[in-house]
């Protein structure tokens, strides 16, 4: 499987390095990825992360935008001002920056999230909270979609 799935949190060493968990680093070997690519979310208080691919995603999706248009200047400052590539040493490490650290408020764990075709690097506190909503948001559109099938149902 090629996927970015489940989570795991990590400590940080001394000199600033995490391990990336081993089945995210098993993707990125099945991908060829040695450097990776690191966006700050928009959202989020976190770092999506994935190989030159993910860069390519946004990059393309740029290019569809009229030139002339704020949307693609705003669309150039966050995806080349707000990312920054991560290299993965041999060891699988890589190094929480400042420029992480500023934007994710991590201290000295790292909890990664798989998302499919890239990954998420959060405090592990503030992973909590946002799962935790997140859970909520479904539960809630859940209860709303089966409210709408029994008020569609005819009565007998």
């Amino acid at each position: 499987m090629d996927r970015f799935l489940s989570s795991a949190t990590n400590k940080i060493d001394t000199k600033g390095r995490v391990s990336v968990p081993a089945h995210f680093r098993s993707v990125l070997q099945k991908r060829g990825f040695v450097e990776l690519y690191a966006l700050r979310a928009l959202d989020v208080q976190a770092m999506d992360v994935g190989g030159p691919d993910l860069l390519d995603r946004y990059e393309q999706r740029i290019a569809l935008e009229d030139p002339f248009l704020q949307a693609a200047d705003d669309m150039s400052f966050f995806v080349h001002g707000d990312g920054s590539f991560l290299k993965l040493d041999q060891d699988g490490r890589i190094t929480i920056t400042d420029f992480i650290r500023e934007h994710t408020g991590i201290g000295a764990e790292v909890a990664f999230v798989g998302r499919g075709l890239f990954f998420q690097m959060w405090e592990p506190e503030r992973l909590k909270a946002h799962a935790g909503a997140v859970r909520s948001r479904l539960l809630k559109l859940r209860q709303q979609a089966s409210e709408a099938r029994a008020a569609a149902l005819p009565e007998s």
